[in-house]
Protein backbone atom coordinates (compact mmCIF):
# COMPACT_ATOMS: atom_id res chain seq x y z
CA UNK A 1 0.00 0.00 0.00
CA UNK A 2 1.05 3.55 -0.69
CA UNK A 3 0.01 6.96 0.52
CA UNK A 4 -3.09 8.42 -1.21
CA UNK A 5 -4.25 5.05 -2.56
CA UNK A 6 -7.96 4.30 -2.09
CA UNK A 7 -9.50 1.00 -1.02
CA UNK A 8 -12.82 -0.50 0.04
CA UNK A 9 -12.42 -2.37 3.33
CA UNK A 10 -14.43 -4.18 6.00
CA UNK A 11 -14.02 -2.85 9.53
CA UNK A 12 -13.31 -5.95 11.61
CA UNK A 13 -12.84 -4.36 15.02
CA UNK A 14 -12.49 -1.14 17.00
CA UNK A 15 -9.25 -0.15 18.73
CA UNK A 16 -8.81 1.12 22.28
CA UNK A 17 -9.35 4.74 21.18
CA UNK A 18 -12.47 3.80 19.20
CA UNK A 19 -10.81 3.84 15.78
CA UNK A 20 -11.93 1.29 13.20
CA UNK A 21 -9.53 -1.53 12.31
CA UNK A 22 -9.30 -3.10 8.85
CA UNK A 23 -6.83 -5.48 7.23
CA UNK A 24 -5.51 -5.88 3.69
CA UNK A 25 -3.18 -8.85 3.21
CA UNK A 26 -2.41 -8.89 6.97
CA UNK A 27 -1.55 -5.18 6.96
CA UNK A 28 -3.44 -3.44 9.80
CA UNK A 29 -5.18 -0.18 8.91
CA UNK A 30 -6.53 2.29 11.47
CA UNK A 31 -9.60 4.21 10.29
CA UNK A 32 -10.91 6.89 12.69
CA UNK A 33 -14.70 7.21 13.04
CA UNK A 34 -15.36 3.79 11.47
CA UNK A 35 -17.36 1.18 13.41
CA UNK A 36 -16.94 -2.57 13.54
CA UNK A 37 -19.14 -4.27 10.93
CA UNK A 38 -19.10 -1.38 8.44
CA UNK A 39 -17.84 -1.46 4.85
CA UNK A 40 -16.12 1.81 3.99
CA UNK A 41 -14.08 3.50 1.30
CA UNK A 42 -10.78 4.80 2.64
CA UNK A 43 -7.75 6.83 1.56
CA UNK A 44 -4.31 5.87 2.91
CA UNK A 45 -2.64 8.76 4.75
CA UNK A 46 0.46 7.14 6.22
CA UNK A 47 2.23 3.79 5.78
CA UNK A 48 4.70 2.27 8.26
CA UNK A 49 6.29 -1.17 8.36
CA UNK A 50 3.63 -2.42 10.78
CA UNK A 51 0.45 -0.38 10.33
CA UNK A 52 -1.29 2.12 8.07
CA UNK A 53 -3.42 5.14 8.87
CA UNK A 54 -6.34 6.11 6.66
CA UNK A 55 -9.27 8.47 6.55
CA UNK A 56 -12.78 7.40 5.72
CA UNK A 57 -14.14 8.76 2.44
CA UNK A 58 -17.53 7.06 2.30
CA UNK A 59 -19.64 4.63 4.32
CA UNK A 60 -20.91 1.90 2.00
CA UNK A 61 -22.56 -0.30 4.65
CA UNK A 62 -23.52 1.44 7.89
CA UNK A 63 -23.40 -0.09 11.40
CA UNK A 64 -26.61 -0.25 13.40
CA UNK A 65 -24.65 1.50 16.17
CA UNK A 66 -23.89 4.60 14.09
CA UNK A 67 -25.77 7.70 15.22
CA UNK A 68 -26.10 11.39 14.42
CA UNK A 69 -23.23 13.29 16.06
CA UNK A 70 -25.41 16.31 16.97
CA UNK A 71 -22.33 18.52 17.13
CA UNK A 72 -21.10 21.20 14.74
CA UNK A 73 -17.41 20.83 15.66
CA UNK A 74 -17.19 17.04 16.07
CA UNK A 75 -15.29 16.46 12.85
CA UNK A 76 -12.57 18.92 13.88
CA UNK A 77 -11.99 19.05 17.64
CA UNK A 78 -11.47 15.38 18.55
CA UNK A 79 -12.78 15.89 22.07
CA UNK A 80 -15.61 13.36 21.70
CA UNK A 81 -13.99 10.65 19.60
CA UNK A 82 -16.97 8.26 20.03
CA UNK A 83 -19.75 10.73 19.23
CA UNK A 84 -20.66 8.82 16.04
CA UNK A 85 -21.66 5.74 18.08
CA UNK A 86 -24.79 5.20 20.15
CA UNK A 87 -24.11 5.55 23.87
CA UNK A 88 -24.72 1.90 24.82
CA UNK A 89 -22.20 0.80 22.21
CA UNK A 90 -19.54 3.16 23.63
CA UNK A 91 -20.01 1.47 27.01
CA UNK A 92 -19.67 -1.98 25.44
CA UNK A 93 -16.52 -0.82 23.62
CA UNK A 94 -14.95 0.52 26.82
CA UNK A 95 -15.69 -2.71 28.67
CA UNK A 96 -14.05 -4.75 25.91
CA UNK A 97 -11.08 -2.35 25.82
CA UNK A 98 -10.43 -2.74 29.55
CA UNK A 99 -10.77 -6.53 29.39
CA UNK A 100 -8.46 -6.81 26.37
CA UNK A 101 -5.88 -4.44 27.85
CA UNK A 102 -5.77 -6.32 31.15
CA UNK A 103 -5.63 -9.67 29.37
CA UNK A 104 -2.60 -8.48 27.42
CA UNK A 105 -0.87 -7.28 30.60
CA UNK A 106 -1.72 -10.24 32.83
CA UNK A 107 -1.67 -13.05 30.27
CA UNK A 108 -5.15 -14.35 31.02
CA UNK A 109 -8.79 -13.38 30.59
CA UNK A 110 -9.96 -10.72 33.01
CA UNK A 111 -13.67 -10.03 33.48
CA UNK A 112 -15.17 -6.61 34.17
CA UNK A 113 -17.76 -7.39 36.82
CA UNK A 114 -19.72 -4.14 36.87
CA UNK A 115 -20.35 -1.21 34.53
CA UNK A 116 -21.47 2.23 35.72
CA UNK A 117 -22.85 4.23 32.75
CA UNK A 118 -24.18 7.78 33.01
CA UNK A 119 -27.95 8.21 32.95
CA UNK A 120 -27.79 11.53 31.03
CA UNK A 121 -24.38 11.69 29.33
CA UNK A 122 -24.53 15.34 28.27
CA UNK A 123 -23.25 18.66 29.67
CA UNK A 124 -21.47 16.83 32.48
CA UNK A 125 -18.13 18.65 32.60
CA UNK A 126 -17.74 20.96 35.59
CA UNK A 127 -14.59 22.57 34.17
CA UNK A 128 -14.57 24.53 30.93
CA UNK A 129 -11.24 25.62 29.42
CA UNK A 130 -11.57 27.74 26.29
CA UNK A 131 -8.52 29.22 24.57
CA UNK A 132 -8.86 32.61 22.94
CA UNK A 133 -6.70 33.82 20.09
CA UNK A 134 -6.53 34.93 16.49
CA UNK A 135 -7.55 32.96 13.42
CA UNK A 136 -5.76 33.08 10.05
CA UNK A 137 -7.76 36.17 9.08
CA UNK A 138 -6.60 37.97 12.24
CA UNK A 139 -10.05 37.80 13.85
CA UNK A 140 -10.50 37.13 17.58
CA UNK A 141 -11.89 33.64 18.25
CA UNK A 142 -12.78 31.51 21.27
CA UNK A 143 -13.52 27.79 21.47
CA UNK A 144 -11.52 24.58 21.50
CA UNK A 145 -8.30 23.53 19.84
CA UNK A 146 -8.56 21.42 16.70
CA UNK A 147 -7.25 17.91 17.19
CA UNK A 148 -3.43 17.81 17.39
CA UNK A 149 -3.07 21.53 16.71
CA UNK A 150 -3.33 25.00 18.23
CA UNK A 151 -5.90 26.18 15.70
CA UNK A 152 -8.94 27.40 17.61
CA UNK A 153 -12.34 26.17 16.45
CA UNK A 154 -15.11 28.63 17.28
CA UNK A 155 -17.44 26.74 19.60
CA UNK A 156 -21.00 27.99 20.01
CA UNK A 157 -22.34 24.92 21.82
CA UNK A 158 -20.56 21.87 23.20
CA UNK A 159 -22.64 18.83 24.17
CA UNK A 160 -20.40 17.81 27.09
CA UNK A 161 -19.60 21.22 28.61
CA UNK A 162 -21.76 22.71 31.33
CA UNK A 163 -24.36 24.95 29.64
CA UNK A 164 -24.09 27.74 32.23
CA UNK A 165 -20.29 27.77 31.91
CA UNK A 166 -20.60 28.10 28.13
CA UNK A 167 -23.01 31.02 28.48
CA UNK A 168 -20.66 32.83 30.88
CA UNK A 169 -17.68 32.23 28.60
CA UNK A 170 -19.56 33.71 25.64
CA UNK A 171 -20.44 36.80 27.69
CA UNK A 172 -16.82 37.26 28.82
CA UNK A 173 -15.60 36.98 25.24
CA UNK A 174 -18.24 39.46 24.09
CA UNK A 175 -17.25 41.94 26.81
CA UNK A 176 -13.56 41.58 25.94
CA UNK A 177 -14.21 42.28 22.26
CA UNK A 178 -16.58 45.18 22.92
CA UNK A 179 -14.19 46.87 25.35
CA UNK A 180 -10.99 46.44 23.40
CA UNK A 181 -9.19 44.09 25.79
CA UNK A 182 -6.45 42.54 23.70
CA UNK A 183 -6.46 38.83 22.81
CA UNK A 184 -3.27 36.80 23.13
CA UNK A 185 -1.41 36.12 19.89
CA UNK A 186 0.49 32.85 20.17
CA UNK A 187 2.87 33.71 17.33
CA UNK A 188 3.96 37.10 18.70
CA UNK A 189 3.29 36.22 22.37
CA UNK A 190 1.54 39.57 22.79
CA UNK A 191 -1.94 40.45 23.99
CA UNK A 192 -3.56 39.95 27.38
CA UNK A 193 -6.28 37.27 27.56
CA UNK A 194 -5.13 33.68 26.81
CA UNK A 195 -7.79 31.35 28.25
CA UNK A 196 -11.17 31.49 29.93
CA UNK A 197 -11.52 28.78 32.60
CA UNK A 198 -14.83 28.26 34.40
CA UNK A 199 -15.59 25.76 37.16
CA UNK A 200 -19.07 24.98 38.45
CA UNK A 201 -20.30 22.86 41.32
CA UNK A 202 -22.74 20.02 40.85
CA UNK A 203 -25.84 22.15 41.38
CA UNK A 204 -24.56 25.19 39.40
CA UNK A 205 -25.09 27.22 42.56
CA UNK A 206 -21.43 28.30 42.71
CA UNK A 207 -19.24 29.34 39.79
CA UNK A 208 -15.53 30.21 39.61
CA UNK A 209 -14.17 32.27 36.72
CA UNK A 210 -10.44 32.25 35.98
CA UNK A 211 -9.00 34.61 33.40
CA UNK A 212 -5.62 33.35 32.22
CA UNK A 213 -3.65 36.45 31.26
CA UNK A 214 -0.28 37.35 29.81
CA UNK A 215 0.03 40.27 32.24
CA UNK A 216 -1.74 41.13 35.50
CA UNK A 217 -2.84 44.60 34.40
CA UNK A 218 -6.18 44.19 32.61
CA UNK A 219 -8.05 47.23 31.21
CA UNK A 220 -11.71 47.59 32.26
CA UNK A 221 -11.20 44.98 35.01
CA UNK A 222 -13.66 46.58 37.45
CA UNK A 223 -16.28 46.95 34.72
CA UNK A 224 -15.85 43.27 33.77
CA UNK A 225 -16.28 42.19 37.41
CA UNK A 226 -19.42 44.33 37.78
CA UNK A 227 -20.84 43.03 34.48
CA UNK A 228 -20.36 39.37 35.41
CA UNK A 229 -21.42 39.48 39.06
CA UNK A 230 -24.61 41.44 38.33
CA UNK A 231 -25.53 39.16 35.43
CA UNK A 232 -24.70 35.91 37.26
CA UNK A 233 -25.34 35.96 41.01
CA UNK A 234 -23.91 32.44 41.35
CA UNK A 235 -20.42 33.62 40.38
CA UNK A 236 -18.71 33.34 43.75
CA UNK A 237 -15.15 34.20 42.77
CA UNK A 238 -13.11 35.61 39.89
CA UNK A 239 -9.38 35.04 39.61
CA UNK A 240 -6.63 36.29 37.34
CA UNK A 241 -4.00 33.66 36.63
CA UNK A 242 -0.68 34.81 35.20
CA UNK A 243 0.81 32.68 32.44
CA UNK A 244 3.37 34.62 30.41
CA UNK A 245 5.42 31.62 29.34
CA UNK A 246 5.53 30.13 25.85
CA UNK A 247 3.97 26.83 26.93
CA UNK A 248 1.12 24.41 26.25
CA UNK A 249 0.21 24.44 29.96
CA UNK A 250 -2.99 26.42 30.47
CA UNK A 251 -2.58 27.72 34.02
CA UNK A 252 0.42 29.49 35.50
CA UNK A 253 1.33 29.33 39.20
CA UNK A 254 0.52 32.96 40.19
CA UNK A 255 -3.05 33.94 41.07
CA UNK A 256 -4.68 37.22 41.95
CA UNK A 257 -8.18 36.97 43.43
CA UNK A 258 -10.16 39.95 42.12
CA UNK A 259 -13.59 38.93 43.44
CA UNK A 260 -14.74 36.58 46.20
CA UNK A 261 -12.58 34.23 48.24
CA UNK A 262 -10.78 32.26 45.53
CA UNK A 263 -12.71 29.01 45.76
CA UNK A 264 -16.11 27.37 45.31
CA UNK A 265 -17.60 24.47 47.27
CA UNK A 266 -19.13 21.23 46.05
CA UNK A 267 -20.77 18.23 47.72
CA UNK A 268 -19.71 14.62 47.07
CA UNK A 269 -21.47 11.79 48.94
CA UNK A 270 -22.58 14.25 51.58
CA UNK A 271 -19.11 15.75 52.17
CA UNK A 272 -18.23 19.37 51.36
CA UNK A 273 -15.11 20.28 49.38
CA UNK A 274 -13.43 23.60 48.70
CA UNK A 275 -12.07 23.79 45.16
CA UNK A 276 -9.50 26.35 44.04
CA UNK A 277 -8.58 27.02 40.42
CA UNK A 278 -5.41 24.92 40.79
CA UNK A 279 -7.08 21.99 42.55
CA UNK A 280 -7.42 18.63 40.84
CA UNK A 281 -11.09 17.69 40.99
CA UNK A 282 -12.89 15.09 38.89
CA UNK A 283 -14.68 16.72 35.94
CA UNK A 284 -17.86 14.64 36.18
CA UNK A 285 -19.31 14.93 39.71
CA UNK A 286 -22.34 12.71 39.01
CA UNK A 287 -20.15 9.78 37.96
CA UNK A 288 -17.54 10.57 40.61
CA UNK A 289 -20.14 9.83 43.29
CA UNK A 290 -20.88 6.47 41.63
CA UNK A 291 -17.17 5.66 41.38
CA UNK A 292 -16.37 6.58 44.98
CA UNK A 293 -19.44 4.74 46.27
CA UNK A 294 -18.26 1.62 44.41
CA UNK A 295 -14.74 1.96 45.83
CA UNK A 296 -16.11 2.30 49.36
CA UNK A 297 -18.38 -0.71 48.76
CA UNK A 298 -15.39 -2.77 47.58
CA UNK A 299 -13.41 -1.70 50.66
CA UNK A 300 -16.21 -3.11 52.87
CA UNK A 301 -15.23 -0.84 55.78
CA UNK A 302 -16.49 -1.53 59.29
CA UNK A 303 -15.29 1.56 61.16
CA UNK A 304 -12.34 -0.24 62.75
CA UNK A 305 -9.83 0.15 59.92
CA UNK A 306 -6.79 2.34 59.41
CA UNK A 307 -6.97 3.44 55.77
CA UNK A 308 -4.19 5.01 53.70
CA UNK A 309 -5.29 7.19 50.77
CA UNK A 310 -2.35 7.40 48.34
CA UNK A 311 -2.13 10.11 45.67
CA UNK A 312 -4.98 11.69 47.63
CA UNK A 313 -5.10 15.11 45.92
CA UNK A 314 -7.44 17.39 47.87
CA UNK A 315 -8.63 14.36 49.86
CA UNK A 316 -11.91 13.62 48.08
CA UNK A 317 -12.19 9.83 48.19
CA UNK A 318 -10.57 9.49 51.62
CA UNK A 319 -12.84 12.12 53.15
CA UNK A 320 -15.89 10.52 51.52
CA UNK A 321 -15.00 7.26 53.31
CA UNK A 322 -13.86 8.83 56.60
CA UNK A 323 -17.11 8.14 58.47
CA UNK A 324 -16.54 4.42 57.93
CA UNK A 325 -12.93 4.20 59.16
CA UNK A 326 -11.08 4.52 62.44
CA UNK A 327 -8.16 6.51 61.06
CA UNK A 328 -7.44 8.02 57.64
CA UNK A 329 -3.98 8.95 56.36
CA UNK A 330 -3.76 10.81 53.02
CA UNK A 331 -0.47 11.18 51.14
CA UNK A 332 0.22 13.50 48.19
CA UNK A 333 3.33 15.09 46.66
CA UNK A 334 1.76 18.50 45.96
CA UNK A 335 1.84 20.76 49.05
CA UNK A 336 -1.06 22.95 47.86
CA UNK A 337 -3.27 19.87 47.43
CA UNK A 338 -2.48 18.71 50.97
CA UNK A 339 -3.29 22.17 52.27
CA UNK A 340 -6.68 21.89 50.54
CA UNK A 341 -7.18 18.36 51.91
CA UNK A 342 -6.54 19.53 55.48
CA UNK A 343 -8.98 22.40 55.01
CA UNK A 344 -11.58 19.99 53.59
CA UNK A 345 -11.15 17.69 56.60
CA UNK A 346 -11.70 20.68 58.88
CA UNK A 347 -14.81 21.79 56.95
CA UNK A 348 -16.29 18.32 57.39
CA UNK A 349 -15.39 18.23 61.11
CA UNK A 350 -13.20 15.16 60.76
CA UNK A 351 -11.00 14.35 63.70
CA UNK A 352 -9.78 10.98 62.40
CA UNK A 353 -7.95 12.22 59.30
CA UNK A 354 -4.42 13.47 58.68
CA UNK A 355 -2.70 14.43 55.44
CA UNK A 356 1.02 14.24 54.69
CA UNK A 357 3.17 15.77 51.95
CA UNK A 358 5.74 13.64 50.14
CA UNK A 359 6.45 10.67 47.91
CA UNK A 360 4.47 7.56 48.86
CA UNK A 361 7.57 5.36 48.97
CA UNK A 362 9.27 7.78 51.39
CA UNK A 363 6.34 8.68 53.63
CA UNK A 364 4.86 5.20 54.15
CA UNK A 365 7.84 3.38 55.76
CA UNK A 366 8.70 6.33 58.01
CA UNK A 367 5.10 6.79 59.11
CA UNK A 368 4.63 3.12 59.95
CA UNK A 369 7.91 2.99 61.83
CA UNK A 370 7.07 6.07 63.91
CA UNK A 371 3.39 5.34 64.63
CA UNK A 372 3.40 1.52 64.55
CA UNK A 373 0.19 1.81 62.48
CA UNK A 374 -0.14 -0.49 59.49
CA UNK A 375 -3.04 0.03 57.07
CA UNK A 376 -5.94 -2.40 56.93
CA UNK A 377 -6.88 -0.99 53.53
CA UNK A 378 -5.09 1.18 50.97
CA UNK A 379 -6.87 3.42 48.47
CA UNK A 380 -4.83 4.25 45.35
CA UNK A 381 -5.87 6.79 42.71
CA UNK A 382 -2.70 7.69 40.78
CA UNK A 383 -2.32 9.90 37.70
CA UNK A 384 -2.42 8.40 34.19
CA UNK A 385 1.20 7.25 34.42
CA UNK A 386 0.20 4.89 37.26
CA UNK A 387 2.10 4.16 40.46
CA UNK A 388 5.82 4.56 40.85
CA UNK A 389 7.52 1.15 40.93
CA UNK A 390 9.05 2.01 44.31
CA UNK A 391 5.57 2.77 45.69
CA UNK A 392 4.29 -0.65 44.55
CA UNK A 393 7.32 -2.35 46.09
CA UNK A 394 6.60 -0.52 49.34
CA UNK A 395 3.03 -1.86 49.29
CA UNK A 396 4.27 -5.41 48.63
CA UNK A 397 6.61 -5.13 51.58
CA UNK A 398 3.93 -3.60 53.82
CA UNK A 399 1.27 -6.20 52.87
CA UNK A 400 -2.00 -4.38 53.61
CA UNK A 401 -4.85 -6.95 53.57
CA UNK A 402 -6.83 -5.02 50.96
CA UNK A 403 -6.05 -2.54 48.15
CA UNK A 404 -8.61 -0.49 46.23
CA UNK A 405 -7.01 0.70 42.99
CA UNK A 406 -8.77 3.43 40.97
CA UNK A 407 -7.26 4.10 37.56
CA UNK A 408 -7.98 6.34 34.56
CA UNK A 409 -5.59 4.34 32.35
CA UNK A 410 -6.21 0.59 31.78
CA UNK A 411 -2.68 0.16 30.37
CA UNK A 412 -0.87 1.36 33.51
CA UNK A 413 -3.47 -0.39 35.66
CA UNK A 414 -2.57 -3.68 33.97
CA UNK A 415 1.14 -3.02 34.40
CA UNK A 416 0.72 -2.27 38.12
CA UNK A 417 -1.62 -5.21 38.75
CA UNK A 418 0.97 -7.51 37.22
CA UNK A 419 3.48 -6.31 39.84
CA UNK A 420 1.02 -6.52 42.73
CA UNK A 421 -0.04 -10.06 41.73
CA UNK A 422 3.15 -11.28 43.36
CA UNK A 423 1.23 -11.14 46.65
CA UNK A 424 -2.33 -10.15 45.73
CA UNK A 425 -5.29 -11.68 43.93
CA UNK A 426 -7.69 -9.56 41.94
CA UNK A 427 -11.25 -9.48 43.21
CA UNK A 428 -13.88 -7.47 41.35
CA UNK A 429 -13.28 -4.85 38.67
CA UNK A 430 -15.80 -2.15 37.79
CA UNK A 431 -15.63 0.50 35.08
CA UNK A 432 -17.23 3.93 35.40
CA UNK A 433 -18.00 6.10 32.39
CA UNK A 434 -16.52 9.31 33.74
CA UNK A 435 -15.69 10.75 30.31
CA UNK A 436 -18.77 10.10 28.19
CA UNK A 437 -18.28 10.07 24.40
CA UNK A 438 -14.49 9.97 24.71
CA UNK A 439 -12.38 6.79 24.68
CA UNK A 440 -11.20 7.41 28.26
CA UNK A 441 -12.56 5.21 31.05
CA UNK A 442 -12.17 4.97 34.81
CA UNK A 443 -11.62 1.60 36.52
CA UNK A 444 -12.04 0.50 40.12
CA UNK A 445 -10.58 -2.79 41.31
CA UNK A 446 -10.18 -4.53 44.64
CA UNK A 447 -7.17 -6.70 45.50
CA UNK A 448 -6.85 -9.11 48.39
CA UNK A 449 -3.64 -10.26 50.05
CA UNK A 450 -3.12 -13.95 49.24
CA UNK A 451 -3.49 -16.51 52.02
Amino acid sequence: MKKNEEYIVDIIDNGFQGEGIAKIENQVIFVPKAIKGEKVKIKILKVTSRICYAKMLEILEKSEHRTDEKCDTYSQCGGCSLRHMDYDYTIQLKKETVQNTLKKALGRAIKVDEVLPMDKPYHYRNKLQYPVGKNEAGESVMGVFAERSHRIITTAKCMIQNELAQEIAQDIFGFVQKNGISIYNEKTQTGILRHIVIRTNKENSEVMVTLVVNQFKVPKQKELIDFLTKRYVNIKTIIKNLNNRNTNVILGTQNEIIFGEGYITDILLGKKFQISNLSFYQVNPVQTEKLYAKAIEYANLTGKETVFDLYCGIGTIGICSADKVKHLVGIETIPEAIQDARENAKINHLENAEFLVGEVENILPDYIQKTKQKPDCVLIDPPRKGCARTALETLLEMEPPKIIYISCNPATLGRDLQILEEKYEIGKIAICDMFCWSWHVECCSVLYLKN
